[in-house]
C-alpha cells in the first residue's frame, strides 16, 4: 500500500473512494452522525435504519453512491465522541485500509478534517492516522511461490485535510516513521528460524542502521568468549548456529550525556535445549527473537526520529537448540559479572543470555536499562495476550513507563517483584538457579533473576512480551493474526521522548 498527505479541499478531489467518519451518540436512543455534513444527509435513512452506528471500526461500504467526484464511499465508526482517542484512530484506519483493500478500489481518499474539531487534537490524530494506515498495510507473503508473480497495482490511500501546517506534517511523518520501524522488526520475528539465524540478525540491523546515524558492532563467538559472557556461550553450545552480540549505538546529544540503553533477547528459535519443549507449537519459537527485533526497532525509530537522547541497544542473539554439545540440566556457567548459575532447565535460557547484556548494559552507568523479552509462560497465563507485564522497582521509571504507554496506546500492566522472589532463585551448588525454588510467581522469580545482573543505583525495568509478541490480531486491528506484533516500539520511543 502507498499513503500520502493532501493539503487540499477534498470536494475537490476526484477519487474512486470517498472514506468518511461516523460516530455513535452517548444517549441510547440517538442515532449515530456521519462526520462529513452533506453525506451525514445523503444518508439519512441508512442512519435511521442502523445500517450506520458509528461503532468504532465499522465499516460500511456504499457502492456507486456517486458522491460528487467518488463512485463509493465507505463510512468507518470511531465509537463515542467522548471517548475518541489516538490507538481509536489507529483502530479506525485498519478498518480504513481493509474496507478499501477488500472493495477492490485501487484509490481512496480519506476525509481527515471529519476525525476531529480540536486542533490540539489534530497533531497527535494525524500520527496515529498514519501509524494505522501503515501498520495495518503490513503482511509477510514474500516467501509465498505465488507473490513472487504478482504484478498487482498497489492501493494508494490519500490522507486529505484543509489544515496542514507544518507540525501537522512533521507528526504525519512520525507516523510513517514509527510504523515503517515496526514492520521492520516484525519481519524479522517473522522470517523462520532457518532464514533468521543469530548471523543475520545481526547482518540485519548493521544493513538496517546505513544513513540513520547509528553505530553498529557485532561481537562473533570468539570476542563473546573473550568478554567473558557465559550465559550466551553456555545457551548457544547445542547449536551449530555462532552467537552474535550485536550493539548499536545513537548519540543525538552531547556525548557526555550518560545513555538510556534497551535491552532485547535474541533467540532466533527456541527449542527448550535438553529440557526440550512439547512439539505442538514449538515452530511459533521462531518468535522467541522479538525483544531483540523490537529493540532493534526501537533504535532505529529513535534515530530516525532524531530524538535529542543518547541510546544504546543491545541484543544477544543465539539459537537454544538440545545438539551433542548442548548445556545439560545442572550444569553451571559464570555470568559476565563473575556470578555464576545452575542451569536447572535449559529452557529458561532466555535470562541467561539477558544476564550477560545486563551487565555489559550496568558497565556503561546509563540514566536507565529497560529490556524486553518473551520470557515466560507464566506471563500469559497471568497477562494473555492483552497487555505487557513489566518489573521495576523504581517508582520514577514506573511513573515514565505509564505515561510513554498511554502516549502509545500500548498496554501495560505494573507486576510485583520483591525480596522475596530474589531468594526463590538462590542455588545450592552456584550462585543462582535459573529456575525458582517455589511454586508459582514464574515471570516475578524471572524477573527476579535478571535483576542479580543490573547495576547497584541504576533504574531498571522488564518488560515480559511473553503473549504480546505476536499474535494479538484478535485484540488489535493493525496487527497481523499470526505474525509479530512490533510490540513496544511505539512505546519505548515515547519514553525516550522524557529523556531528550
Amino acid at each position: 500500500m502507498l499513503f500520502d498527505l493532501i493539503h487540499k479541499d477534498i470536494e475537490t478531489l476526484t477519487c474512486p473512494m470517498l472514506v468518511v467518519f461516523s460516530k455513535s451518540s452517548s444517549q441510547k436512543d440517538k442515532p449515530a452522525k456521519i462526520t462529513h455534513a452533506d453525506l451525514n444527509k445523503k444518508l439519512a435513512l441508512a442512519i435511521e435504519d442502523k445500517m450506520v452506528s458509528g461503532k468504532l471500526s465499522e465499516a460500511i461500504l456504499f457502492r456507486e453512491l456517486n458522491y460528487k467526484n467518488f463512485r463509493h464511499v465507505l463510512v468507518v465508526g470511531l465509537g463515542k465522541e467522548s471517548e475518541i482517542d489516538s490507538e481509536v484512530i489507529r483502530q479506525a484506519l485498519a478498518s480504513v485500509f481493509e474496507g478499501a483493500k477488500n472493495s477492490g478500489v485501487k484509490e481512496a481518499a480519506v476525509h481527515f478534517d471529519g476525525l476531529t474539531t480540536s486542533k490540539k487534537d489534530s497533531c497527535p490524530f494525524a500520527q496515529a492516522v498514519a501509524e494505522g494506515l501503515g501498520l495495518a498495510a503490513y503482511s509477510m507473503d514474500e516467501l509465498k511461490s505465488t507473490n513472487s508473480n504478482k504484478k498487482e497495482e498497489e492501493l494508494k490511500i490519500h490522507v486529505v485535510t484543509k489544515a496542514a501546517d507544518k507540525a501537522f506534517k512533521t507528526a504525519f511523518s512520525d507516523g510513517v516513521t514509527l510504523s515503517s520501524c515496526v514492520n521492520f522488526s516484525r519481519r524479522l520475528g517473522d522470517l523462520p528460524g532457518n532464514l533468521m539465524t543469530p548471523t543475520i540478525l545481526a547482518e540485519s540491523a548493521v544493513e538496517s542502521a546505513k544513513g540513520t546515524g547509528v553505530k553498529v558492532t557485532v561481537w562473533d563467538k570468539a570476542r563473546i568468549k573473550k568478554e567473558k559472557m557465559g550465559g550466551l556461550l553456555g545457551v548457544s553450545s547445542g547449536s551449530s548456529q555462532e552467537p552474535r552480540f550485536i550493539i548499536m549505538e545513537y548519540n543525538g546529544t552531547a556525548k557526555t550525556k550518560k545513555p538510556l540503553i534497551f535491552v532485547g533477547k535474541g533467540l532466533t528459535f527456541d527449542c527448550g535445549g535438553i529440557s526440550i519443549k512439547p512439539y505442538a507449537g514449538m515452530e511459533e519459537m521462531k518468535f522467541d527473537m522479538c525483544g531483540g527485533a523490537n529493540v532493534i526497532g526501537t533504535i532505529l525509530a529513535i534515530a530516525k526520529l532524531k530524538l535529542k537522547v543518547n541510546v544504546i541497544g543491545l541484543v544477544p542473539s543465539t539459537e537454544n537448540l538440545a545438539g551433542s554439545s548442548a548445556t545439560k540440566p545442572g550444569d553451571i556457567h559464570t555470568a559476565r559479572n563473575g556470578k555464576t548459575f545452575e542451569v536447572n532447565n535449559t529452557d529458561a535460557e532466555g535470562r541467561l543470555i539477558l544476564a550477560d547484556a545486563l551487565c555489559y548494559a550496568s558497565e556503561h552507568t546509563p540514566q536507565v536499562i529497560v529490556d524486553a523479552a518473551t520470557l515466560t509462560g507464566a506471563m500469559v497465563v497471568a497477562l494473555g495476550n492483552i497487555h505487557t507485564g513489566y518489573f521495576t522497582r523504581n517508582a520514577q521509571l514506573k511513573t515514565k513507563v505509564e505515561k510513554a504507554a498511554i502516549s502509545s496506546g500500548e498496554l501495560v500492566w505494573n507486576m510485583p517483584l520483591v525480596d522475596h522472589h530474589g531468594k526463590d532463585m538462590k542455588g545450592t551448588w552456584a550462585d543462582l538457579s535459573n529456575i525458582s525454588a517455589g511454586k508459582g510467581a514464574g515471570s516475578a522469580t524471572a524477573a527476579a533473576f535478571l535483576e542479580q545482573f543490573v547495576g547497584e543505583n541504576i533504574p531498571w525495568a522488564h518488560f515480559d512480551i511473553a503473549g504480546t509478541a505476536w499474535a494479538t490480531g484478535n485484540r488489535l486491528n493493525y496487527c497481523p493474526k499470526k505474525g509479530a506484533s512490533g510490540v513496544l516500539i511505539r512505546t519505548f520511543v515515547e519514553l525516550a521522548k522524557q529523556y531528550a
